[in-house]
């Protein structure tokens, strides 16, 4: 998390790389945790996003960007009524 949000409040985010910053968090949890076994085929299948985001208990990589973002703006407008 701290890689990808250094800088990250003085650059906006686009649609394109809102999706790219969910595919990439994704795919690295799904190397982070362990596949699961299916209960009824009995084969290992891939995580859905819904279970990582369950296992994961953080927020999302483009939340946290967009409220770093919110917070340097608020600070920059206090720092313009000075």
């Amino acid at each position: 998390m701290p890689v990808v949000s250094y800088g990250c409040k003085t650059w906006s985010v686009t649609l394109r790389e809102d999706g790219r910053l969910t595919v990439s968090e994704n795919r690295i949890l799904r190397r982070l945790f362990v596949s699961k076994r299916d209960e009824v085929t009995g084969k290992w299948r891939r995580l859905h996003n819904e279970e990582l985001s369950d296992l994961y208990s953080s927020e999302n990589i483009v939340w946290v960007l967009e409220s770093k973002g919110i917070k340097w703006a608020e600070f920059l407008a206090c720092m313009g009524d000075m």
